[in-house]
């Protein structure tokens, strides 16, 4: 454990409290604009609607001055939840050991006010110089009407998500050097979607790889095996050197690739051992969606349903699998995307291709499947759903249950209650190019405790359809954009997810090509050839 003591998360709000030396040392520049004035709030009747711009700046300045100021009770007075951000304030003086604090505010924009602080943190006889950047907005409060704070842990610092705590002390374990399969250093500076990823390596691998711990503060995220992020190291620590599976070049091209689109995440396997080659997310949350996201996938949930369709003698590759307008199962009825044409005489390779959801919806009826059918396929052919994956850091690997009524369709075109992220689909990806389950890894199998998880995999005539509707899928059919260009053994397969509430369904895309089988999906992304697809193709064509 890190010798250190922390400020925590209350209530599902959290800030620091900042001031001087003492608490009569503080200092706050104001550049808010001179336009402001006395508060709009008056008396009598509550004021209703947004804060008034005087409002957000007279509100900002009373909550910047006090928590400058180190007058806990005064800041947290000044936002929406004073009861959780009093304790909250007071721990961040007085166990992130921050202290000289200097804030400046920047110009209001809406009802939103950037400011940097700048501060010292000092333990034991250690100082360094800290700088950040946040920001805050102002609200109505419900039950006043007053201008208050809105309470985020973002307040205190962007890194930090609900949960999140905040301490200075010696390292809960040492900081590592982790490195690619070829031995490259791989840091969060020259690689950021790797900050996540890096800090639970180290949280679970740095006692076993040597070094010693420094003096550090830092953020120790929520949850189990969460890890903890450094945001300023007082002394340093002697780092162990960490081998991975990644792949540098790929890692590069996934970081690019994903940079391009928000909300989005990315991952590549090796299919013939199962190692990740790359993990990249270009998220605001810094949430590692690739890994730990649970998402509905769309069609590329054809992939895993065509399998079972293949295994259970209902169809095959150049077998019918008639494409009608809309299709109707226990009394939902199902459509295509708009401007796909019927097609009565399609073979499953052609449904595949052109992603038909009614083609598939007709199918799940047929004899012997039943509810469970693709819930046994996906977790005794694909690995999914087991709870057992073991990838060297947190993972999710997926939720395909057995559903009744209307689910049993939607859950075969991967809406209803299929939840998968990249790394399940790159992996299901990955066994449909090799016929083999192999679960994915991060690290070095001898680090990771027991055994990584199995399943029997496709049968040499499954694993053949599905290539050859792959490939026809990535050179002629839904995914061929995102594909073009692209030479040798490929396969595709791309998704769309409507979620409710959004303007625009999430992205998906499944590709493979030689021994690298990528996954990505974008959040209101559109189409998956549209926005994931192009991520994946990245990707593959920069190998590994």
């Amino acid at each position: 454990m890190r010798r250190g003591a922390k400020a925590a998360l209350v209530g599902g709000v959290f800030a620091v409290m900042v001031g001087g030396a003492g608490y009569g040392a503080y200092t706050v520049v104001n550049v808010l604009g001179e336009d402001g004035g006395p508060s709009a709030s008056g008396a009598g009747a509550h004021p209703t609607g947004p804060p008034s711009r005087a409002e957000v700046r007279e509100t900002a300045t009373r909550f910047l001055t006090a928590w400058a100021k180190g007058d806990a009770a005064g800041a947290a007075a000044a936002t929406d939840n004073a009861a959780a951000a009093a304790p909250a304030l007071t721990g961040y003086r007085e166990d992130a050991s921050i202290r000289e604090v200097r804030l400046t505010a920047g110009r209001i924009s809406g009802t939103r006010v950037p400011f940097t602080v700048r501060a010292t943190v000092t333990y034991e006889g250690s100082s360094k110089p800290l700088r950040y950047e946040s920001a805050l907005s102002v609200v109505r409060g419900i039950r006043t009407g007053r201008a208050l704070v809105d309470w985020r842990p973002s307040v205190l610092h962007p890194w930090l998500r609900r949960g999140d705590t905040l301490e200075t002390g010696e390292a809960a374990t040492p900081p590592i050097r982790a490195v690619d399969r070829h031995g490259t250093v791989l840091t969060a500076a020259k690689y950021p979607s790797l900050a996540p990823v890096v800090d639970q390596l180290r949280a679970n691998y740095g006692e076993r790889v040597g070094g010693r711990p420094g003096i550090e503060l830092y953020v120790r995220r929520a949850g189990q095996d969460a890890g903890t992020r450094t945001l300023l190291t007082l002394v340093k620590g002697r780092p162990g050197r960490l081998p991975t599976t990644l792949d540098a070049s790929a890692q590069r091209a996934a970081e690019r690739a994903a940079a391009r689109y928000a909300e989005s995440s990315v991952v590549a396997v090796r299919p013939s051992t199962g190692e990740v080659l790359a993990v990249a997310n270009h998220r605001a949350d810094g949430f590692n969606a690739a890994f730990e996201g649970k998402l509905a996938p769309g069609s590329t949930m054809k992939i895993v349903t065509a399998a079972m369709l293949i295994d259970n003698g209902v169809a095959e590759a150049s077998g019918p699998a008639p494409c009608p307008r809309d299709a109707t199962w226990q009394s939902q009825t199902f459509h295509n995307l708009r401007g796909m044409a019927p097609r009565a005489d399609a073979t499953l390779a052609d449904s595949f291709a052109r992603s038909c959801n009614t083609a598939f919806v007709k199918l799940v009826d047929e004899e012997p499947l039943t509810d469970a059918s693709l819930a046994d396929e996906a977790r005794e052919r694909f690995g999914l759903g087991r709870d057992d994956w073991r990838t060297g850091i947190a993972s999710a690997d997926g939720s395909v249950p057995a559903s009744t009524g209307p689910d049993r369709a939607a859950n075969a075109i991967g809406q209803g209650q299929v939840q998968l992220n990249p790394l399940n689909l790159a992996s299901v990806t990955a066994t449909a190019r090799t016929g083999s389950f192999r679960q994915p890894v991060l690290v070095p199998k001898s680090l990771i405790d027991g055994a990584p998880a199995t399943a029997r995999g496709l049968s040499a005539g499954t694993a053949a359809q599905l290539r050859q509707m792959m490939r026809r899928t990535a050179v002629s059919g839904t995914g061929a954009r995102a594909m073009a260009g692209l030479g040798g053994d490929i396969g595709a397969k791309t998704g769309s997810a409507e979620v409710d509430g959004q303007a625009r369904p999430n992205s998906w895309f499944a590709g493979y090509r030689g021994d690298v089988a990528a996954a990505a999906m974008a959040q209101e992304g559109g189409h998956g050839g549209d926005t994931a697809g192009p991520i994946v193709a990245a990707v593959l064509r920069a190998g590994g």
